[in-house]
């Protein structure tokens, strides 16, 4: 799965939630997110990858 699509569209999620900044966090924390990511789309290829980041960013921003 390519790294970059993942990065872009965590970045357009957070444009969900924070209109001024649309990437609130750092960079060490993108990586965590984006790892996550596709450790979750691997263990599950069926699930949908969109859903997937739309959730862990739903996730990190509520937990």
């Amino acid at each position: 799965m390519d790294k970059k699509l993942v990065v872009k569209m965590i970045k357009n999620c957070f444009k969900q939630y924070y209109k001024e900044d649309a990437n609130p966090i750092g960079d060490k924390e993108l990586e965590e997110l984006t790892n996550r990511i596709l450790q979750l789309k691997e263990d599950e290829p069926t699930a949908d990858l969109y859903e997937v980041v739309n959730d862990t960013v739903y996730e990190f921003l509520t937990g």
